[in-house]
């Protein structure tokens, strides 16, 4: 059997297809992704901030720092964790991400807060937490009174 002469119009629109398929698969929130509001998978004791993002994205990359000195400074006071969704495409989904970096706010009780998309300094995160009214104390602070 041969296929038709118009072979690479056969592949063209089979490669449209696909490329359709992938954009509606990354853009569409998977049942049960998080929306505002409602409470993560597992609920945390601690107020939480998830940065989901890539290790290879440059806005991730500068946030690499910044959630690593969270983690170590608020340690027993705030959890950090980071999802990288190029490793983990079902994250994004979970999460309900449409673009990264981006950082998501819990409460104690596991209730999301709010989101912010793109790089976000530390203070900036601080004071996140502080406008939806939870305020994170650093222990260093206290031990240096």
């Amino acid at each position: 059997m041969r296929l038709p002469r118009n072979r690479s119009l056969i592949i063209a629109v089979i490669a449209v297809f696909l490329v359709i398929l992938t954009g509606i698969w990354f853009s569409t929130p998977a049942a049960g992704a998080q929306d505002k509001g409602s409470k993560p998978p597992q609920a945390a004791k601690l107020p939480r901030l998830v940065d989901v993002g890539a290790d290879k994205c440059i806005p991730c990359i500068m946030m690499a720092p910044i959630l690593e000195e969270l983690k170590k400074e608020y340690a027993g006071i705030l959890d950090v964790e980071f999802v990288d969704v190029w490793k983990n495409p079902k994250a994004g989904q979970k999460y309900g991400i449409r673009g990264i970096p981006t950082q998501i706010f819990y409460d104690a009780s596991g209730k999301e807060l709010d989101r912010h998309m793109g790089y976000i300094s530390k203070e900036q995160i601080l004071q996140s937490f502080k406008k939806l009214g939870i305020e994170l104390k650093n222990p260093e602070q206290k031990k240096k009174r």
